[in-house]
């Protein structure tokens, strides 16, 4: 792909990844022991007990969905990483139309253009 600058894009991924690693690392030391080990710190002669264990798990879920979405966002990076190795980068792997680069300044691991991306969520 020539029209973009692949070098910028990399950094770019490389910079994301780091962000992304640094916010699931903080995430994970946060939360390190299970919603058990949480939920046995309430004391158990309080009356807000059960108010605290819902606080706890609806804390530890969106923690975790947050976890999730990090994992599948590194993954996607390292996907593009791939794709720019291998001369992929900023091709729909759909259609195989080049992605615009207002696409990837947006969401530098795009695997689709704008066009198939609307399709593929049904839109």
């Amino acid at each position: 792909m020539t029209s973009i600058d692949i070098e910028h894009f990399r950094d770019a991924l490389l910079e994301e990844r780091r962000r992304v690693e640094h916010a699931l690392a903080t995430l994970r030391a946060e939360h390190p022991g299970s919603l058990g080990d949480e939920v046995e710190e309430t004391s158990p002669t309080n009356d807000n007990n059960l108010a605290e264990t819902a606080t706890a798990t609806l804390g530890r879920e969106i923690d975790y969905t947050l976890g999730d979405n990090a994992e599948q966002v590194l993954s996607e990076i390292d996907t593009a990483l791939v794709r720019i190795d291998d001369g992929s980068y900023g091709t729909c792997v759909n259609c195989r139309q080049e992605i615009p680069r207002e696409r990837l300044d947006a969401n530098p691991w795009a695997t689709l253009c704008i066009d198939c991306k609307r399709r593929s969520e049904g839109g």
